[in-house]
C-alpha cells in the first residue's frame, strides 16, 4: 500500500508557497556590484538605472564620495553628459546612518546607488550590506576594479567578496582586445609603476588595456598615445 502524500501534486507548488512566510516569499533586495576598467560607460549605466526607477515613480539616493570632485562637488556625470545631484560621503561616514536619515528626512527609499565605489572602505562596503539586509533597499555599486598598479581596491576588493552578485561593464583596448586593467602613463605614453594609488582628474594619463597589453606597457615593450583620434558618432 502506497504511502498517503503530505503535499498532492496538485497544490504543491501552491500549498508550499502559501506555507512560507511573507518575509521569505517576496524578492530580497540584494547588493550588486559593476565594475570595469576606465572609460566603459559605468556612470552613464549608474544614470539610466536612477532614471528607470524615478521614471516608475520610485525614489533613490546617489552617492558619490568627496574626492571625486571632476565636475563639481556633489555631482555625478558621465562623458556623454548625462549628469545628477548626488549626496557626498566621506572615508570616514557611517553609510547605513547616512540612510537611515535620509530615509526618515525623505520617506520611502526604493534603491541606493554608489559611484566610484572603489573608494569605499571596508567598514563601508559591510555598511552596504547592511542597508540591503536590514532596511531590504536593493544596492547598485558602481566602480573600477583594480588601479593602476593592477591591484585590487579596498572597496573593490570587499565588493567583490560580499555582493550578493557582481558583473563586468565591458569597453575594449587600443588593440581590439577586451580591456580589463587600467595603466597610468607619463607625458611620452611609457607606464608608471609607482605613486599614489588615487589620483583624482588627469583623465588623459589613465588608459583602459587588456591584460597582455598591460605586460608589455608594463615591461617597456609598448607605450600608448595619450591622445588617442576619437571618432563622431555614426561614422
Amino acid at each position: 500500500m502506497r504511502p498517503a502524500r503530505i503535499w498532492p501534486r496538485r497544490i504543491g507548488r501552491l500549498a508550499l508557497r502559501w506555507a512560507l512566510p511573507n518575509s521569505i516569499e517576496r524578492a530580497m533586495a540584494k547588493l550588486y556590484f559593476y565594475y570595469s576598467a576606465m572609460n566603459a560607460g559605468k556612470t552613464t549605466t549608474l544614470l539610466q538605472s536612477a532614471h528607470n526607477y524615478h521614471e516608475r515613480g520610485m525614489r533613490t539616493l546617489i552617492l558619490t564620495p568627496r574626492l571625486d570632485d571632476r565636475y563639481g562637488v556633489g555631482v555625478v556625470q558621465s562623458r556623454i553628459g548625462l549628469k545628477a545631484r548626488a549626496r557626498i560621503f566621506e572615508r570616514e561616514d557611517d553609510l547605513l546612518a547616512l540612510v537611515k536619515a535620509d530615509i526618515g528626512a525623505q520617506g520611502a527609499l526604493h534603491c541606493l546607488l554608489v559611484d566610484e565605489a572603489q573608494f569605499l572602505s571596508k567598514a563601508q562596503v559591510w555598511q552596504l550590506t547592511d542597508v540591503v539586509d536590514r532596511l531590504d533597499v536593493p544596492t547598485l555599486a558602481y566602480g573600477l576594479r583594480t588601479d593602476f598598479l593592477g591591484e585590487l581596491f579596498e572597496g573593490s576588493q570587499y565588493l567583490l567578496a560580499w555582493a550578493d552578485s557582481f558583473s563586468e561593464i565591458k569597453t575594449i583596448c587600443h588593440t581590439g582586445r577586451k580591456a580589463t586593467m587600467v595603466v597610468r602613463v607619463d607625458e611620452h605614453g611609457r607606464a608608471l609603476q609607482q605613486g599614489a594609488q588615487v589620483e583624482i582628474g588627469g583623465n588623459d594619463r589613465y588608459v583602459s588595456v587588456s591584460r597582455a597589453e598591460f605586460k608589455r606597457i608594463f615591461a617597456g615593450e609598448s607605450r600608448i598615445e595619450t591622445q588617442q583620434q576619437i571618432l563622431p558618432l555614426g561614422e
